[in-house]
């Protein structure tokens, strides 16, 4: 591609051309996993793979959840049935706490990342001091299999360490860094104490926390420019962070859905709810998987000229299941109420204590007040959770779009 600033075309491609794109080649990839995972044969079996060829579709697939691994890969294989390969045919098997088991498949940048690293203002030529953790997790892999496909060296740090580390930036030189954006701002500051050079590098792609704008900056004001990725231990790269900027820009090889926490339905554009990827890769096939944390989609076109959707980046955990007197009050409880009730738009859980017990308060928007609904609704509670509670009717749009469903108000 003659424009340098793009990894490849398919990052400045029309929208429809990359949705008819994804669309065209998802029925293949549910066909693989159908014939050839046993996980996906179970949960795919009423489903006609040529069907789902559109987002609509997409939305009557089941969700897999990320926190459900444990219990999928207890049956089966150590992966769950849910690679169309034998397990020993997979070029590694990490672990994440959990613990869970992550598989790596065969093929250059695997993870997705180079695209990432490239909008980081990683090239070919480049050093790259990796301080991602290269054993039990896939960070330190991901990561080396981007630089690698760039064309970079890579300088296998892992965690820990601190001055041996200083005393490689010095000697070696690297260009770049990956790992968490805390540790970075800690080599520097120990460079500086030691009396090491520290100023070959000049760009960073950071993952594993937040990136505040006060520790970018103190980071920025050592000469490194630093950008992030949005990776997982089981997809590789979701989304990354462009020039611009201006949200989390998905990676080309997913489909991203935002959905209402507890459930698989879409919500709208700006809404805040859980990411959930559909990966299109043969050997994992990660169909409308759940990862646990909330974003939401970004309108528009990012200013730095990639056209892929946009995420807003981290903005907490879906799973917001939280104990009232004893008892599990969980997301899908709220989800199942609501859809016993049309007249309910969105609802939230608040949990509050009168200083004697708890109390639990389902706050729902409806068109028109909706005072009438509150028995019926009041009784749904009873019979879904198992627990008392109060529903409260409020004005549609007044409950705030942070993603929650429950809400724990308790002093602690």
């Amino acid at each position: 591609m003659s424009d340098t600033r793009y990894y490849d075309e398919l990052e400045v491609r029309d929208p429809a051309e990359r949705e008819a794109d994804l669309f065209e080649r998802l029925p293949e990839c549910l066909r693989s996993a159908k014939d050839n995972a046993p996980y996906y044969t179970k949960i795919l079996k009423d489903i006609d793979p040529a069907s789902i060829v559109d987002r609509v579709a997409l939305a009557k697939l089941p969700v897999t959840r990320k926190s459900e691994l444990v219990n999928i890969q207890s049956e089966g294989d150590p992966l769950g049935g849910m690679t169309t390969m034998g397990v020993g045919q997979l070029a590694r098997i990490f672990q994440s706490p959990g613990p869970t088991y992550d598989p790596e498949g065969h093929g250059d940048d695997w993870w997705g990342t180079a695209r990432a690293l490239y909008a980081s203002g990683f090239r070919r030529g480049d050093i790259m001091h990796n301080t991602f953790a290269y054993h039990f997790t896939p960070a330190g892999v991901m990561m080396e299999a981007g630089a690698h496909a760039l064309g970079c060296a890579v300088f296998p740090a892992g965690v820990g360490n601190t001055e041996l580390q200083v005393q490689a930036i010095h000697d070696i030189k690297p260009t770049g860094y990956t790992g968490t954006p805390s540790f970075l701002k800690m080599l520097l500051e120990k460079a500086v104490e030691l009396g090491k050079d520290a100023s070959s590098l000049k760009k960073a792609c950071v993952a594993g926390e937040g990136l505040p704008p006060a520790l970018r900056k103190e980071i920025e004001d050592f000469g490194v420019h630093c950008g992030q990725v949005y990776a997982t231990a089981d997809i590789g790269n979701i989304a990354y962070e462009s020039e611009a900027r201006e949200g989390l820009i998905v990676d080309e090889r997913n489909i991203v859905e935002i959905l209402r926490p507890g459930t698989g339905d879409p919500v709208a554009e700006g809404e805040v709810g859980e990411v959930a990827v559909t990966v299109l890769r043969n050997d994992y096939p990660l169909i409308r998987f759940a990862t646990g944390d909330l974003s939401k989609a970004l309108g528009g076109v990012s200013p730095c000229g990639r056209t892929n959707m946009r995420l807003a980046g981290w903005m907490g955990r879906a799973d917001q299941t939280t104990k009232v007197k004893g008892m599990f009050v969980h997301p899908a409880q709220v989800a199942e109420i609501v859809r016993r009730h049309p007249e309910v738009k969105r609802a939230r859980v608040v949990v509050t204590h009168d200083g004697k017990t708890d109390v639990m308060t389902l706050k729902c928007e409806t068109a028109d007040g909706g005072d009438a609904l509150i028995g019926g609704i009041n009784d749904t509670i009873q019979a879904v959770c198992k627990l008392k509670g109060v529903a409260e009717c409020v004005a549609e749009g007044s409950l705030p779009n942070d993603g929650k469903v429950i809400e724990d108000a308790r002093e602690n």
